[in-house]
């Protein structure tokens, strides 16, 4: 009996032994498992760093790429509207942002002046001052630019203005600090009828003088004076700020007695009754500050784009604009796109040829592809940004073959970069 129990206590004793030592050898199992599972991690980190280090992982890379290329060149059905998505963002038009730019050019130019034809260093043939300044080309935008050294002087035209009752003023510029004046920045634009129009230190408020002064600076500030006794406006706008050495446009478009003031496609300015209708202006006036600027345009009458494109089967505009052997349309001709599209949209059946012309400048062969593209840039806009079916529009470039004016100043050759619309 005593053996049977001795025998009976050596089996459970192993068979409690084996349960032990199975539940320690699983456990054992486990963390090796877990072990070794690190240790492979371990080793292809290692792995893929080894073949960093040997270049082998850039035919992986290689592989991957061109899966990826040909996926997007024959995209998946499943990625097709994700390839479409992101054409589209590509493609947002750029004149979106100008939607309530409705400045319109004047239609003929009556001055135009780029400094192209000054000696960079020269002070400017067409232009008078009190002070001082010189041409100047720089680093971040192209031509030559007209800079006022002297930031206590006036700068007028050598030759007044004769100017309508309605007409438009543009021009570049780029504030400069004042080194004298706590760096600031601003300065004064003036729109003046005088009848001393050459004398460059008549003008302001002085008795007879009319005008309006726009003050660009840290708070944009507009004033008034007549010489009538009529009483003063002025008033100011928080709203747009000039920041120096960044370049903008200016856009003044006059009629009758209203006046509206443009900073690039902001409008800072709309005055019902700010213009004598008394008085001829015939000056414009840069004042204090340092002010680069260029690009100056003064042009006259609203271009009637229905009547000339309809009814007379053409029309010529100097209202859109690119940068000199750019193909590009500039945000500022938004407004005559607009009229333009406007026309087409009211006329479904009429056809048009777009023709782009250029100056002399340059060489033949170049200026010619360059008026052709300008064209098809404009097509592109017009359908693009204002929904008019390309069908409808064919285009073409004349570069410097047909002038309207001889290509010997700037303001002639003002007259020969345009754009002309032909009725089909």
């Amino acid at each position: 009996m005593k053996s049977l129990l001795t025998s009976m206590f050596l089996v459970c004793a192993l068979a409690l032994t084996s349960s032990v030592s199975a539940q320690i050898n699983l456990g054992k199992k486990i963390k090796d498992r877990a072990v070794q599972r690190t240790d492979q991690g371990i080793d292809k980190g290692l792995d893929a760093a080894e073949k960093d280090i040997k270049g082998e992982n850039k035919d992986d890379k290689a592989k991957t790429d061109d899966a990826a290329k040909k996926e997007a060149e024959n995209p998946s059905d499943a990625n097709k509207e994700s390839v479409k998505t992101d054409t589209l963002k590509k493609e947002q038009p750029a004149l979106q942002t100008y939607s309530k730019y409705d400045f319109i050019a004047g239609e003929k130019v009556i001055f135009y002046d780029d400094f192209s034809q000054d000696a960079v260093g020269d002070f400017p043939v067409l232009w008078n001052t009190d002070g001082s300044g010189e041409v100047v080309t720089t680093n971040l935008y192209p031509g030559n630019w007209f800079s006022i050294t002297n930031a206590r002087s006036a700068v007028t035209l050598l030759e007044p203005l004769d100017l309508p009752e309605n007409y438009t003023i543009e021009f570049d510029v780029i504030p400069q600090k004042d080194p004298n004046n706590f760096n600031d920045s601003k300065f004064y634009f003036y729109l003046i009828s005088t009848p001393q129009p050459k004398n460059i230190g008549y003008g302001g408020s002085r008795p007879g003088a009319t005008g309006i002064c726009f003050d660009f600076a840290y708070s944009n500030y507009y004033s008034t004076y007549y010489a009538d006794g009529s009483p003063t406006l002025d008033g100011n706008t928080q709203e747009f700020k000039l920041v120096v050495d960044k370049k903008y446009r200016i856009s003044i478009w006059v009629q009758k007695e209203r006046i509206r003031l443009y900073v690039d496609e902001n409008k800072l300015w709309d005055l019902p009754k700010a213009m004598s209708k008394n008085y001829k202006y015939n000056m414009i006036r840069f004042q204090d500050g340092r002010p680069m600027f260029t690009n100056i345009r003064v042009a006259v009458g609203r271009p009637d784009m229905r009547s000339k494109l309809i009814t007379e089967g053409k029309l010529v505009t100097y209202g859109i604009y690119f940068d000199v052997n750019k193909d590009v349309v500039k945000p500022e001709s938004y407004g005559t796109l607009k009229e333009i599209s406007k026309v087409l949209t009211e006329n479904p059946d009429v056809r048009v040829k777009i023709i782009g012309h250029t100056d002399s400048d340059g060489a033949d062969a170049a200026n010619l592809d360059l008026s052709k593209r300008r064209a098809a840039s404009v097509k592109d806009e017009l359908s693009k940004n204002f929904g008019i079916d390309a069908s409808r529009m064919e285009t073409d470039g004349m570069g410097e073959t047909q002038p309207v004016a001889p290509n010997d100043t700037p303001s002639n050759k003002a007259l020969n970069r345009r754009v002309e619309f032909v009725k089909l």
